[in-house]
């Protein structure tokens, strides 16, 4: 689920872009000054990608927060998990990372969740089986 903040601005940030494009449309057809057009253009773009930028952020800052929050939950730390550096360096380094580093952070954490999974099944099994 997105934030409704986030929601409210992404949609009002199109709804200006629809009116540049509105805008355009009628420049193109009363033939005005084509620097004019291609700014209108850039505006219309610049525009798009903040829309773009902000809704992704959002998304895959909500998603790797909720990943760290439930690997760090699985690994209690005091040298009991072998990952626990790595996740406390990414929480730390959370509210640091930018948009292009946030698809492989997740991607590294949900690695680490998939490794803290099959080391907790192994701990079971070995407590299952010691007498």
């Amino acid at each position: 689920m997105i934030h409704r903040d986030i929601t409210e601005d992404v949609v009002a940030r199109i709804a200006t872009i629809r009116g540049q494009l509105e805008g355009i449309i009628k420049m193109i057809n009363t033939d005005s000054d084509p620097d004019k057009i291609l700014i209108q253009f850039e505006a219309a773009t610049q525009g798009l990608q903040k829309a773009r930028h902000l809704l992704i952020d959002d998304v895959f800052r909500k998603n790797l927060a909720l990943k760290l929050v439930n690997t760090i939950d699985a690994c209690p730390g005091g040298g009991v998990c072998p990952y626990a550096e790595k996740i406390e360096y990414l929480r730390n380094n959370f509210p640091t990372l930018r948009l292009e580093e946030l698809p492989s952070k997740i991607k590294e954490i949900n690695d680490i969740d998939k490794q803290m999974a099959e080391y907790h099944e192994k701990r079971l099994k070995n407590l299952e089986t010691t007498p």
